[in-house]
């Protein structure tokens, strides 16, 4: 059980590294060559930095449940 919460921690971890270097910062991001550059007037954000946010969430949220679950059983085994 632990061999492959490890696999899916460290792909969650390498996912999160590339979704935050992807997310558009003040002068802009590596989110702008992939059509993040083009604002919507109605919403005032890309659709493709509001998935981005989505997926980084997401990814987040199973690295941290991966990080307590590895500590979890190591800690009651």
């Amino acid at each position: 059980m632990v061999l492959p919460l490890q696999i899916i921690l460290m792909i969650a971890s390498l996912l999160l590294i590339v979704f935050v270097l992807l997310h558009k910062g003040k002068g802009g991001g590596l989110s702008s060559l992939f059509g993040g550059g083009v604002q919507s007037n109605l919403s005032g954000s890309t659709v493709v930095e509001k998935n981005l946010t989505r997926y980084t969430i997401i990814v987040a949220l199973v690295w941290i449940a991966c990080v307590i679950a590895l500590n979890l059983i190591t800690a009651y085994s």
